[in-house]
């Protein structure tokens, strides 16, 4: 793949499928029918394909088929297993019968390292059905996101992006039609990696801040005054000023609704799953990260699995609800 005239970028994806229409993957494609893109959309659930059916956008039934309609394939999965299932299992995009039709595909599922740089070294090995715009051949970005479903809704994802720079910079716009940043990361992979190492520093910060508040109320201390405190000293993070675990400190949050919607505990656990086991690939281990694991492991056991994260703080460490 050689550079892009600016020019050529916004015109070459015009055509998108979309795989995955879950919480994130439905909200996400929401955004590029409202940016103008032309959609093609699949999904095991055909209640949620039927949404975009209702609004005109053409549905399929196989990824290989999406693959047939579409410039460019984002896919947004729960797991590697299920992201190898639709890249290369039965009637999968990389359906070797033919050539491909789409010169990039992008990966926004949460997924680890290694399963996104065997991909893209897969589909860099594809020959293009059309070689146009300066497309050799096809390729891969991993690119998953930060921010929650507020953020899918609200087209104000991060994207932490892995794979070739050229591929960044062709497909960059088009992320921008979901999200406010898109950083580049580096090679195939990085983008998987960047955000396992984000979501382990979310956990750690969360479990931190839950165990002080707590902590300070069997001192005396309200967690309202501990937060203020935190907020306006060297303890301030994103847990206590944008996601406060206690009920009834902060409006707007999970923690104010019983912990329901947000980022659910047994997708923090698949995540520092994730993170342990990159981990153990390099030759490392962390004594945090493997606390945090067994943390969330256990609120999931204990039946909290589809609470959000934040819910720590009442179940782990016990901590008093703060309501007027």
């Amino acid at each position: 793949m050689r550079r892009f005239s600016s020019s050529s970028l916004s015109s070459q994806f015009e055509n998108v499928g979309f795989i995955g229409l879950g919480n994130m993957g439905s909200r996400m494609a929401s955004n590029l029918l409202k940016a103008g893109y032309k959609l093609t959309v699949h999904d095991v659930n055909h209640n949620v394909t039927k949404m975009f059916t209702d609004m005109g956008v053409p549905s399929k039934g196989a990824p290989s088929e999406v693959a047939e309609a579409s410039d460019v394939v984002i896919t947004m999965l729960p797991s590697s297993n299920h992201v190898m299932d639709v890249y290369m299992g039965p009637n999968g995009l990389l359906d070797a019968r033919s050539p491909l039709r789409p010169r990039l595909l992008i990966d926004s599922s949460t997924i680890d390292p290694q399963t996104s740089r065997k991909l893209s070294a897969k589909v860099a090995s594809c020959t293009l059905k059309e070689k146009k715009d300066n497309w050799e051949n096809p390729l891969m970005l991993d690119a998953p996101v930060s921010g929650g479903v507020l953020s899918a809704e609200a087209g104000t994802l991060t994207f932490m992006v892995g794979g070739s720079e050229d591929a960044y910079l062709a497909a960059k716009s088009l992320l921008l039609s979901m999200g406010k940043n898109a950083i580049f990361c580096g090679g195939a992979g990085n983008g998987s990696a960047a955000k396992i190492c984000n979501n382990l520093a979310l956990a750690v910060s969360m479990l931190g801040v839950s165990e002080a508040l707590s902590l300070g109320q069997s001192l005396g201390i309200s967690a309202s005054t501990l937060t203020k405190i935190f907020n306006s000293s060297t303890a301030r993070c994103w847990s206590s000023d944008s996601y406060n675990p206690v009920p009834g400190v902060m409006e707007g949050v999970p923690s104010s609704r019983n912990y329901g919607g947000g980022f659910a505990s047994k997708l923090m656990a698949k995540d520092l799953n994730l993170a342990v086991a990159s981990a153990k690939e390099v030759g490392l281990k962390f004594p945090l990260m493997s606390q945090a694991q067994e943390i969330y492991a256990e609120i999931c056991k204990n039946g909290h699995e589809i609470e959000d994260f934040s819910c720590v703080f009442r179940h782990h460490y016990f901590g008093k609800d703060e309501f007027n």
